[in-house]
């Protein structure tokens, strides 16, 4: 099988003025990453606006990484992504995920539920957006990228994603190496897709970059897991070391993974911009 080439997304947190987030996205454009994301939690920035105004002086695709399923009706998400899609001129990419921040769905009023109950919200959601946008006249659809770590996730990303971006959580099972766990769920998506799986484009998140284990910021990922630092630091989504073995690190994980597309938080853009450099 071919390999995919690689990709490179940065997700940014906060707009601010219109002039200091064009600014942001032409400095993503120049780093050398082709698609600037943005993720859907509050006290962040709203993900369409500022994909539609990072459109006017960028020409990299643009992806929500992701929008919380659980809190989305598929009627005002199509409508969305429909205009999205064109006022970005077939740019989009559209990342789903169950939701996991009980907080945020009851900043709406909606209960939390189980996993499975989110997994099935998500499943529907996508089911109905797509069909309402196959109606359309000019069919906005754009691809969809599934995100997380579960096998129910990865077999609902092997009958209908276009791009399944692995979680931080995905180097974690317990009585596996962290990279060991990650082929596991290679695997398990590879085998649930079947003759499509060649057709799926796999995404590594990747929460923190740095030359040294001492010079790595973990703390976003550590508020968000719950994980402690030796725990973070040997997952793959962790990336330590100099900008060569960094881009070693990589190209082992796409010959042996299949992983081509890497996303990076913004406060890890520049660091890891030095790392494309060795994979262009």
């Amino acid at each position: 099988m071919t390999p995919h080439p690689f990709r490179f997304g940065v997700s940014l947190f906060n707009v601010g003025s219109r002039s200091a987030w064009h600014a942001r996205v032409r400095e993503v454009e120049d780093l050398g990453y082709d698609v600037l994301q943005v993720a859907d939690h509050l006290g962040v920035a709203a993900p369409f606006p500022a994909l539609v105004a990072a459109a006017d002086v960028t020409s990299m695709r643009l992806g929500t990484f992701v929008l919380n399923a659980g809190i989305l009706s598929p009627a005002y998400l199509a409508r969305d992504v429909a205009d999205v899609h064109r006022l970005t001129d077939g740019r989009l990419e559209l990342g789903l995920g169950a939701g996991y921040v009980p907080a945020e769905f009851e900043a709406v009023g909606l209960p939390f539920g189980t996993p499975g109950q989110r997994l099935r919200k998500l499943e529907s959601l996508l089911t109905d957006t797509r069909a309402l946008l196959a109606a359309q006249d000019d069919d906005p659809r754009p691809p969809i990228m599934l995100g997380g770590a579960g096998d129910r996730m990865l077999k609902l990303a092997a009958r209908e994603a276009d791009i399944f971006s692995f979680s931080i959580m995905a180097g974690l099972t317990p009585g596996l190496a962290p990279e060991e766990a990650l082929a596991r769920r290679v695997q398990v998506l590879r085998e649930a897709a079947g003759e499509r799986f060649g057709d799926i484009e796999l995404n590594l998140f990747v929460a923190a970059v740095g030359g040294s284990v001492d010079q790595v910021d973990l703390s976003i990922i550590r508020q968000a897991s719950g994980l402690d630092d030796e725990q973070l630091t040997q997952l793959p989504g962790v990336l330590v070391g100099s900008p060569q073995e960094i881009a070693d690190r990589l190209r082992r994980y796409r010959e042996e993974f299949g992983l081509s597309y890497v996303s990076v938080l913004e406060p890890h853009m520049a660091a890891f911009a030095e790392v494309i450099r060795h994979l262009r």
